[in-house]
């Protein structure tokens, strides 16, 4: 495992658009970076036998939904592995609360009532909270787990920053962080405290970024 990136691995990185014969590759880096994420342990209910199967189920339509609206879905690649991934969402996607009905029937299918309906939810209360009008969400993030600590989320953060900030009819962009350790490491790319949200046992921050105009840096 490397212990740091060296000039020569940083200039292999590349932070690209995903394919989609590469979203398979994307589904289980996120699977296995969400697997004990609070938030999604509770909304799938991790107690259950099928949690795991619920939770795959639930990314794959997620990155479905996100393929289908043309939303961004950004990989981190040293050559061929992928590293990393991020899953944006612009201003005028469709994708929010209020989910389209194909989206709401295999969601239903795949991840069961309670679930979706958690699911949706959550998305209502973040989208309520968000101060702006206009404004692009980060739904997922993720570093390979063998892979962390290496500052590849920096990069991968700062390739979404540049898709929001070449956008001049975004406010910003929003995320909501379930674990304290992330906070910093939102703070550090300029994002700000919002609020905090509880959803049922578990509470987290909404975080929002503003927009940095391109001739401001």
């Amino acid at each position: 495992m490397l212990t740091e990136l060296n000039t020569v691995e940083l200039e292999r990185l590349k932070a690209i658009l995903l394919t989609a014969d590469e979203l398979k590759l994307a589904a289980s880096l996120l699977f296995q970076s969400y697997h004990d994420d609070p938030l999604f342990m509770e909304i799938f209910r991790a107690e259950k036998p099928d949690y795991e199967q619920r939770l795959r189920a639930a990314i794959r339509e997620e990155l479905n939904a996100f393929w289908q609206a043309k939303q961004p879905i950004i990989g981190l690649f040293q050559g061929e592995q992928l590293y990393g991934v991020a899953c944006v969402i612009t201003p005028d996607s469709g994708i929010g609360s209020n989910r389209l009905w194909h989206w709401r029937l295999n969601m239903l299918l795949t991840a069961g009532y309670v679930s979706t309906k958690q699911l949706l939810e959550k998305e209502q209360k973040i989208h309520a909270a968000i101060p702006a009008e206009r404004y692009h969400m980060l739904a997922f993030i993720a570093v390979a787990p063998k892979q962390q600590q290496l500052g590849l989320g920096h990069y991968l953060v700062h390739a979404v920053d540049s898709i929001v900030d070449k956008d001049e009819t975004s406010e910003g962009i929003g995320v909501f962080v379930t674990l304290e350790k992330y906070k910093a490491f939102f703070a550090d790319d300029k994002y700000q405290t919002v609020t905090d949200l509880a959803f049922n046992t578990v509470s987290g921050t909404l975080m929002f970024r503003q927009r940095q105009p391109l001739l401001a840096r």
